[in-house]
């Protein structure tokens, strides 16, 4: 077996995959991720999660042959998370701190490290084209307390010279067809103007958008809350159709249309996938967001006719699912195998 963990803000999810390409876990196995609490607490955590999804699945320590593990980024390519810190990650002792080694050290076993947004964005590619995959590319733009992302080709992840590849958030792009007029130029928490994690992100609508839409439409409800409460809300105004709340989520859309067509003419992916909370939702929401941001992609006729958009499936599971595919691929070094959905 291999152990995938997902790392996040606020949990950890785990899960199982056998070396023949079986998941024995099709739910959210969850814990607290301490990452606030600093690196020991948060390597305690990780661990924690490895031992709960081992007593779910009736499994022992002796039966794991590697972890594979993903957290927010900026990190490098063997776990070091940047020298800047990140979103997640903001404290000093953050930065520069090697997460994968501190739990290798910690479980005792091999751990890969991808970041989160090309766990899922493996996931995503492995899934939906299967067998083909190995033969295939795609750019993933994976929507969350920040803007991960992913690119991959020929089945495996760009990881890049630092392993700072597909940080898709902190791509500049431009805001003519994004922004309101008189509407501020966004700024990240990483300190760029105008990337598209200022636009794209739960922390973007918190700072950067609801603030000004909340101008536009004072009598609103979520003007009386909180600001960290009331960019969570959004979302649930969206899924009914709220005018303000549909307002903000177009400029995400069209923000990753932009993006999208960066993509378009750098790498000419075969899919362009995304993921994260803002398509956690009805079915009709999400539709009309992938619709919003296909709209707004520009993709030549040669491109626009073998070009898919999709969904990343099982949204929710996606990084650790990818961060055990890494997992596995590295115990058999050998490609990739498609997962069994359903599993």
């Amino acid at each position: 077996m291999v152990v995938g963990i997902d790392n996040g803000g606020t949990s950890n999810n785990a899960t199982v995959l056998t070396l023949d390409g079986r998941f024995l876990v099709d739910q959210l196995v969850e814990t607290p991720s301490e990452v606030r609490a600093g690196p020991q607490a948060a390597v305690e955590a990780m661990a924690r999660s490895f031992d709960s999804v081992l007593a779910l699945t009736g499994l022992s320590r002796d039966q794991v042959r590697a972890v594979g593990l993903d957290t927010p980024g900026p990190a490098s390519a063997t776990g070091v998370i940047s020298s800047k810190g990140s979103t997640n990650f903001s404290q000093p002792a953050w930065r520069g701190h090697d997460i994968r080694g501190a739990l290798e050290r910690r479980l005792g076993l091999p751990v890969i490290y991808h970041n989160d947004g090309n766990a899922a964005a493996l996931y995503a590619h492995h899934v939906h084209f299967g067998v083909d995959a190995m033969h295939r590319s795609s750019v993933s733009a994976i929507v969350g307390t920040g803007l991960g992302g992913g690119l991959v080709e020929y089945g495996r992840v760009i990881a890049g010279a630092a392993g700072m590849a597909g940080e898709l958030g902190h791509v500049h792009v431009p805001l003519t067809d994004v922004l309101a007029p008189g509407q501020p130029v966004p700024v990240c928490a990483c300190g760029f103007a105008g990337d598209v994690e200022s636009v794209a992100s739960l922390t973007a609508i918190e700072r950067n958008l609801l603030p000004y839409w909340l101008t536009r439409f004072p009598d609103h409800p979520l003007a009386g809350e909180p600001p960290a409460l009331a960019a969570k809300l959004v979302r649930g105004y969206g899924e009914r159709g709220d005018e303000m709340a549909r307002e903000i989520f177009a400029q995400q859309a069209r923000a990753l249309g932009a993006l999208f067509t960066i993509a378009a003419n750098f790498t000419d992916p075969h899919a362009y996938f995304v993921g994260g909370g803002v398509v956690e939702t009805a079915s009709e929401f999400r539709d009309w967001f992938l619709a919003t941001v296909r709209e707004h992609t520009v993709l030549r006729d040669e491109q626009a006719a073998s070009a898919t958009f999709a969904l990343v499936p099982e949204r929710d599971m996606a990084g650790a699912r990818g961060a055990a595919l890494a997992a596995l691929a590295a115990v058999r070094e050998l490609p990739v195998p498609p997962p069994l959905v359903g599993h």
